[in-house]
């Protein structure tokens, strides 16, 4: 019966982050912005990575690929979310909805991998520096990257997979700015006990491997660095580490807050304002941590500026 009478919705209407109008245009010049330099910023360091031979280490390699991952991943929702900032009806097509959360949730957990394998790199390159180049070759960086990119493709057909059978028959409105899994496994009609406790396993499996690599590396790379003898060496180990390590305690804390909790507990102003930061914060941050502490970045960045200005 109750499959008798649900209506059967071939959109959904998303309310965005606010609906005032004027408000609406403000946020809409913000995030143009934020989006902007998120594009540039990231395609830039993928860019400096490419032309400068002092960064063609895999520490560099690992850097560009998680740049194409903010690229990609923010890009699954800014341009859209920028378009409904301008119009009145906020409606994206069921198929659209379920390509967005697929692409987002994908590049998402891509990320959450390259952390991961950066942490790994980091770790060789600090308590087996001798063997670094050794270990740390061109072919083990390649099939590291494509071992993220399996991983997320995995996580995110699990993701998938448990939304796409699910009714929404009550209503097609989504309080949120995007498409991701909380709002619509709140918004459905259909029990979401088993889509929740499966997407729940999956996002364990991905984002709890992920942080049991990054503390196992930092816990060696921790131990190895109170052994140095040198101040002046263990500052240095630390300043190659401070990047990553807040890299990650941003990307992971958001992460955890967003998903690792019960559908009962979801608040969608709350989530909404996290969701900004995880979705459109982060990817623009990242390149900035990265390149602002780091010297073999801003030496690169003034050998090409110097390059490009004199040729």
């Amino acid at each position: 019966m109750a499959g008798e009478n649900c209506t059967v919705f071939t959109d959904f209407i998303l309310l965005g982050l606010s609906g005032r109008q004027d408000v609406q245009q403000g946020l809409f010049v913000l995030f143009l912005l934020v989006y902007g330099i998120t594009v540039i910023a990231n395609l830039g360091m993928i860019l400096l990575i490419n032309l400068d031979p002092r960064l063609h280490t895999p520490m560099y390699y690992f850097l560009s690929s998680l740049s194409f991952c903010d690229v990609c991943y923010s890009s699954t929702v800014s341009p859209r979310m920028l378009a409904d900032f301008l119009s009145e009806q906020k409606r994206i097509p069921y198929n659209l909805c379920l390509v967005q959360m697929f692409f987002f949730g994908f590049f998402a957990a891509v990320e959450c991998v390259m952390l991961s394998v950066m942490a790994y790199d980091r770790y060789v390159a600090i308590c087996n520096p001798l063997s670094y180049t050794v270990v740390m070759s061109k072919r083990l960086c390649t099939q590291l990257v494509v071992i993220a990119y399996i991983a997320g493709l995995l996580d995110v057909t699990v993701f998938t997979s448990c939304t796409f059978p699910l009714s929404f028959c009550n209503s097609n409105i989504i309080n949120h700015f995007f498409c991701d899994i909380p709002p619509l496994l709140a918004l459905s009609s259909s029990d979401t006990t088993i889509s929740e406790i499966a997407s729940i396993i999956s996002c364990s499996c991905v984002v709890g491997s992920s942080i049991i690599t990054v503390l196992l590396s930092y816990s060696y790379i921790i131990t190895t660095i109170l052994r140095m003898n040198s101040a002046e060496g263990r500052h240095k180990a630390f300043s190659t580490c401070a990047s990553h390590l807040t890299a990650v305690a941003i990307f992971h804390g958001t992460l955890l807050f967003m998903y690792f909790r019960p559908n009962s507990s979801y608040s969608t102003d709350t989530d909404k304002m996290a969701s900004v930061f995880y979705t459109i914060v982060i990817p623009m941050l990242n390149p900035l941590i990265y390149s602002l502490r780091n010297k073999d970045v801003k030496g690169a960045l003034k050998t090409v500026g110097t390059k490009l200005c004199s040729g």
